[in-house]
């Protein structure tokens, strides 16, 4: 945890998205006020429509607000250029996703480094950094496995190795157990407080499952674009 004088990670205010559709608009979120501090394992809970995919594509730098304040890690998000986004995605953030979105044509190996080398980093670097990972995720014997020959929960930790590889302060989780049965959907979230407690990540997980609340230490409940009670 941050010393209590320190600024919070990420700080919402009256943070606003909206969407037109024809002559009226849709709210994804709406007045949104939070503060998370670094090190916090955060579940993001909600019914479908509530707002979750939205937060969380605005916490990426995938989307930006309508009004509103959001700054994430000293980035100003919502007046940020396109090319400092681009820098944040590469390098603040670290996105898993339920499809897992590997390449289907690189092998294990080579989707977890391939986010460092479009960084520009040297490939033994990177390769060695993705060794470690993939050791810590139980994938060593999976190195030249191409995602089709992986099982869903293998497909998911490869996904996490590759979410880690450019260093992120935070790891955005989009419904990270949604295709995966409930053991391997536990095995991910457990190595996603991992992430918190070994390796002092802020991870946020978006999620319909109670798999990860008795990990959360902190919960926002969405509901039609509003933070609730629960």
């Amino acid at each position: 945890m941050q010393p209590h004088n320190a600024a919070p990670l990420i700080k919402a205010q009256n943070l606003t998205r909206t969407y037109s559709l024809g002559d009226s608009e849709v709210i994804g979120i709406n007045h949104l006020d939070f503060e998370i501090a670094a090190g916090e394992l955060v579940v993001l809970k909600g019914d479908s429509g509530s707002g979750k995919s939205t937060l969380l594509s605005l916490l990426a730098g995938l989307d930006r607000p309508t009004r509103g304040e959001l700054t994430v890690a000293d980035h100003n998000l919502a007046l940020a250029s396109d090319a400092a986004l681009t820098h944040f995605r590469r390098d603040v953030v670290g996105m898993v996703f339920q499809s897992f979105n590997l390449m289907p044509t690189l092998n294990v190996l080579e989707n977890v480094s391939l986010p460092g080398l479009l960084a520009g980093k040297p490939f033994g670097q990177i390769k060695s950094k993705a060794m470690e990972f993939l050791d810590w995720l139980g994938l060593k014997d999976r190195l030249t496995h191409l995602p089709a020959q992986l099982s869903g929960g293998e497909m998911q930790r490869t996904a996490i190795a590759r979410a880690l590889i450019n260093d992120p302060a935070i790891i955005l989780a989009d419904e990270p157990t949604g295709n995966l049965d409930s053991r391997n959907g536990q095995i991910v979230v457990e190595l996603l407080a991992d992430l918190k407690r070994k390796w002092k990540r802020t991870v946020v997980i978006a999620t319909h499952s109670t798999l990860a609340d008795s990990l959360a230490t902190i919960k926002i409940c969405l509901k039609d674009g509003m933070i609730s009670g629960g």
